[in-house]
């Protein structure tokens, strides 16, 4: 669902920019981003929100190298089913033990950060929106936290595979990513912008999975124009 409301608010986007049709005389060499941000990680049902913050070098109208940071935080609840088929193996022993009907799900709470640098791909055709295209390399750390019910069997599961109840781990993901920047001045616009990146994040846990994080928000930009040199 939440797919399906993000590409539909893109599309409306997308549509809206093209109600203006003059090509851009005005490329700022710096540019920076700051907004609202969140990450999606649909195959272990664990939504966050945060903040992106960018900045970028426009060394070409057409090109920019820049670099990226995220943080973001939330919650969810592990159950068997999300774990990779060596740690479903050591869970083995404790379901028969299980009482009828009980359902397995461990609540934790997440804190996620993102870097990553890179060229992005600007198309400036229009002069009311900037449409850019970006590869998605960095690194990712995540920090959990179990908080297992105290109901005399989840704290014995959570000490059988994370003894201390946390854990951290740092990861390399790729992918890709794009957006629209919305031109309301020369040195201001508003950008939506979504990035798609895999990634295996506590690999003794889990398997590999993919994430979509959306950013919105402002766009400041700065410096002289390129065009004119």
């Amino acid at each position: 669902m939440r797919l399906k409301i993000f590409s539909a608010v893109m599309l409306f986007l997308f549509f809206a920019s093209l109600t203006s049709f003059a090509q851009q005389e005005y490329v700022s060499r710096f540019d920076a981003f700051a907004g609202y941000s969140f990450l999606d990680s649909p195959k272990v049902n664990l939504f966050e929100n945060g903040f992106n913050g960018e900045f970028g070098v426009n060394v070409r109208s057409w090109l920019g190298l820049g670099g990226d940071f995220s943080v973001f935080t939330g919650s969810s609840s592990l159950t068997p089913n999300q774990l990779n088929a060596a740690t479903q193996a050591k869970l083995a022993p404790f379901l028969p033990l299980l009482p009828p009907g009980y359902v397995l799900a461990v609540p934790y709470s997440a804190t996620t950060y993102t870097f990553a640098g890179g060229p992005q791909f600007n198309i400036r055709k229009v002069k009311a929106v900037t449409f850019f295209v970006r590869p998605g390399l960095g690194a990712l750390h995540q920090s959990v936290t179990a908080h297992p019910k105290d109901d005399g069997i989840q704290p014995l599961i959570v000490a059988a595979l994370l003894p201390t109840g946390k854990a951290n781990d740092t990861v390399v993901f790729y992918g890709f990513g794009g957006g629209m920047d919305f031109n309301l001045s020369q040195h201001f616009a508003v950008r939506t912008a979504a990035d798609f990146v895999h990634y295996t994040v506590f690999s003794n846990l889990l398997n590999g999975q993919n994430t979509v994080r959306f950013s919105i928000g402002p766009v400041f930009r700065f410096g002289s124009n390129i065009l004119s040199h």
